[in-house]
């Protein structure tokens, strides 16, 4: 078992390091800058969300107070619900018992990761559960 403390917050501060030295960017232009998969990059988000150190204006993400809370921290109330509830899954089951898309169900744990509240089980199939 990992937790995903580590990866999540290394994410994080690499987009954070990128808007630090580059300025506002777009989605794509942070994921090609800093090389990362979409799924890390949304976990990433989220955990800058819960620092309150990223906003969104218009299609751009920059270093600020987070304009983000209501969305992605509603987000991973829902994903600790599903996960209080049945713990032991993978991303495609936490979203689809969350009710939300696999984007913001990345997103919300990255903010519960940043508030070290998951533990991530490796094997074939990458599951999460509460700690």
């Amino acid at each position: 078992m990992d937790n995903n403390y580590n990866k999540f917050g290394l994410t994080a501060g690499k987009i954070w390091k990128a808007l630090e030295k580059y300025g506002p960017l777009k989605e794509d232009e942070l994921v090609k800058k800093i090389k990362i998969n979409r799924s890390d990059f949304y976990a990433g988000l989220g955990w800058l969300a819960r620092e309150n150190k990223i906003n969104k204006i218009g299609t751009k993400y920059q270093l600020g107070y987070t304009n983000l809370t209501d969305k992605i921290g509603i987000n991973a109330g829902k994903v600790w619900n599903a996960l209080n509830t049945t713990q032991d899954v993978n991303i495609t089951t936490i979203a689809r018992i969350s009710k939300i898309n696999l984007k913001d169900a990345y997103s919300a744990l990255g903010w519960l990761a940043r508030e070290n509240k998951i533990q991530t089980i490796k094997d074939k199939d990458t599951r999460y559960k509460l700690f």
